[in-house]
């Protein structure tokens, strides 16, 4: 079940299949059903699924942190793939590892059927609190934020 408005998803997270189970500015909790529309030419899940899903959760993650006062730019993504996979449901986690008001970094593990880790990155984000961008980004997030969220 995803937990999220529509205005938060982009095409990219629909086309890739991913759900939302949990999130919030400490914990993202996703799952992807790998399907061969998400595989590379030899038939396993492409490099480019796992860094998209881990900056898409540590994006989200840092957002709802921020709770509107500003909005996260993805600075750097470092994704290693430890294990192919050609078929089942991914679980992907995100989780904090350090904040402050103008970067945060969040670590993604993605994790198999059999809970093996088969990824995991690590993304730096800036906070942009002005300008077209930081704009029309909080306006996606608008509704789904809390007015009166403590950090």
């Amino acid at each position: 079940m995803t937990v999220l408005p529509e205005s938060i998803e982009s095409a990219l997270d629909r086309f890739l299949g991913l759900r939302v189970e949990e999130a919030s500015g400490d914990r993202v909790v996703a799952t992807l059903q790998v399907t061969p529309d998400l595989h590379q030419i030899a038939g396993i899940v492409h490099g480019g699924v796992y860094a998209t899903v881990v900056e898409t959760t540590a994006s989200l993650g840092a957002g709802l942190w921020l709770a509107g006062d500003g909005l996260p730019v993805g600075m750097a993504n470092h994704t290693d793939f430890l294990r192919p996979v050609r078929a089942g449901t991914l679980r992907v986690e995100a989780t904090p590892v350090e904040r402050d008001d103008a970067t945060q970094l969040w670590r993604v593990d993605v994790t198999d059927d059999q809970g093996r880790l088969v990824a995991s990155g690590r993304v730096r984000l800036m906070t942009l609190r002005q300008g077209p961008v930081a704009e029309a980004g909080l306006l996606r997030y608008a509704e789904h934020l809390p007015p009166d969220r403590p950090r």
